[in-house]
């Protein structure tokens, strides 16, 4: 059971809101990456290849380039805070994220010896400007890094983009948590103004030039997406950001194609470093925790907290089912923190004024990089991957044609090669702890827990296996028939078998006729024997039903001749 904590008044004792001294956010957006070229066309043999290894044979052609190492990029990067990130988990998640060391994995690609984890990392990207509302004035968000993660064996990657700001108000940090990571708009205002999402958003390079904006105000190209495509539309500037990477649905070329596979609004981890948390009302934890947004009364009215995001009965919970305050208490290393964990986010608030809670290499802005993004990380790859699985099984029985026999051979071999990786995922990717350590494993139970993913394993695991037991049945039921053809023919070949045998197999004497004679006469006996043989075969489930008649002794004779007749009447009948 969580420790319990004093509850916090519904607005803040003197009415005005806590500033927001840092904030850091790293989304995490999962995709799945498709086999099949798409509308676009793509080479058959990159399509085979580890999405990885297409990516890192692009070379100059990219903007990606490979991390050799998950977490640093270089050997002589390595400092205690990733020691400490290593040591946080289990030996068998040590395994699944850092394989057996640098010196063993080289460049394998079979995910036997290195990590089954590849990150490549784009740094020409500095800044992101944005505009939170219309009439608001931009902000600028540092780029602290951004990553894919790919995995062996699975084909999801996910998106990692890492940001951070200084001094901001409370209310503009909470809605740049909620209108950020947002794939594309939901809908739009009357005056055409996409809801819920940023106003503006321009990434920046170094030097402060634009490289991408979004497009999210121009309402009839998303329209005209979903119309054609039934499939929604990646805003201008998500899509930069993925080069060489391209949309399914694009006309566009590129060596790797993804799709959506969750929901539009990327997840993602926050962290807060505030001048006063426990000036934060209860109002705004609910905010923070369930990423409502900043409190529009705010900006008008200071020191009026506003209403709750939801009912009150709705929240009844909160504390109990979304807050981990294990730190909250006046002592400690860092005094004063709160973690909020909804599965679609993970926050951390806490005291700008300690140094343990600001510290980059041993304190918790440290943990917050290292090991909470983890295991978010790892909650959000079992989930996409789960999703994956399913779409895969749901794709292969739609494309099924039961009358085309190369449709059925095909979704056989979806299905296996599903299973198959299925059982791959479960021994890799599958595991229910990640860590001794009491705040890491509580963190992760509960990103699982409102992810849901231990039910949407059990699904998914009964598809595959129903998938896969319908195919074993389907398997037996044609070597049945098999067999019954075969014995079929076998019963009335005995028949001219042993005719032929008793005789003595002589009834022509043509042992010293002329070679013609006996090659006209050995393929009059054996067109004929092999037309006879696969009409017997044509009929065999007909006479096999004849069989069973006959051998029945209760049947009478009268029967059984009907039985015999009806070998050849018309399937009209």
């Amino acid at each position: 059971m969580l420790p319990t904590v004093t509850p916090l008044p519904a607005v803040a004792a003197d009415g005005t809101p806590p500033h927001v001294q840092q904030l850091r956010l790293a989304l995490l957006w999962p995709l799945r990456l498709m086999q099949a070229p798409g509308p676009g066309g793509t080479d058959e043999s990159v399509a085979a290849r580890a999405p990885w290894q297409a990516l890192r044979d692009l070379g100059e052609r990219s903007p990606w380039r490979e991390q050799f190492d998950e977490y640093t990029g270089d050997a002589e990067g390595f400092h205690e805070r990733h020691y400490n990130e290593f040591v946080a988990f289990l030996p068998y998640v040590q395994r699944f994220l850092y394989g057996h060391g640098r010196a063993a994995r080289g460049h394998d690609d079979a995910g036997a010896a290195g990590s089954p984890m590849r990150v490549f990392r784009r740094t020409d990207i500095a800044a992101a400007r944005v505009v939170p509302r219309p009439g608001d004035a931009p902000v600028t968000l540092s780029v602290v890094h951004i990553d894919l993660y790919f995995f062996y064996g699975v084909e999801v990657v996910l998106l990692n983009v890492e940001v951070a700001c200084e001094d901001l108000p409370l209310p503009l940090a909470q809605d740049l948590m909620y209108r950020f990571g947002r794939a594309y708009p939901p809908g739009w205002d009357a005056a055409g103004q996409p809801l819920h999402c940023l106003a503006g958003f321009e990434w920046l390079d170094a030097e402060g030039r634009v490289l991408a904006a979004s497009d999210a105000q121009d309402r009839d190209a998303f329209l005209r997406h979903v119309a054609e495509h039934r499939a929604p539309r990646i805003a201008r500037h998500w899509e930069f950001v993925l080069l060489p990477l391209v949309n399914h649905h694009s006309p566009a070329e590129g060596p790797l194609r993804y799709r959506q596979i969750e929901y539009y609004r990327m997840p993602m981890t926050a962290y807060l470093a505030l001048d006063d948390p426990r000036r934060l009302s209860r109002h705004d934890f609910i905010r923070l925790g369930l990423v409502t947004g900043g409190n529009e009364a705010l900006a008008t009215a200071a020191g009026a907290s506003g209403p709750l995001p939801f009912a009150e009965s709705h929240l009844a919970d909160f504390e109990q089912q979304f807050c981990y305050d294990r730190f909250w208490a006046d002592a400690g290393a860092a005094p004063h923190t709160r973690y909020l964990c909804s599965g679609l986010a993970l926050v951390v608030v806490g005291t700008a004024g300690s140094e343990f809670y600001r510290c980059k290499d041993r304190g918790v802005l440290a943990q917050f990089r290292h090991q909470h993004f983890l295991l978010f990380l790892v909650a959000h790859l079992q989930k996409a991957t789960l999703l994956m699985y399913s779409d895969r099984l749901a794709e292969a029985l739609t494309a099924m044609d039961v009358t085309q026999p190369s449709s059925v051979k095909r979704f056989k071999r979806q299905i296996r090669l599903t299973y198959v990786g299925f059982l791959g995922f479960t021994h890799r990717y599958w595991f229910h702890e990640v860590s001794e350590q009491a705040h890491v494993k509580a963190l992760f139970h509960m990103c699982t827990r409102h992810l849901g993913i231990d039910a949407l394993y059990g699904e998914v695991k009964e598809r595959v296996r129903d998938m896969n037991s319908y195919l074993d049945a389907d398997s037996l039921r044609r070597q049945a028939n098999t067999v019954v053809r075969l014995t079929v023919v076998t019963i009335f070949g005995l028949v001219g078998t042993v005719t032929t045998g008793f005789l003595g197999m002589n009834l022509l004497a043509e042992a010293e006729a002329p070679l013609a004679r006996k090659a006209a006469l050995f393929f009059a006996i054996f067109v004929p024997t092999i037309a006879l043989t696969m009409y017997t075969m044509v009929k065999s489930k007909r006479l096999s039903d004849f069989l069973d008649v006959v051998s029945d002794e209760r049947v009478p004779a009268w029967t059984k001749i009907k039985a015999f007749f009806a070998v050849w009447r018309s399937q009209r009948e």
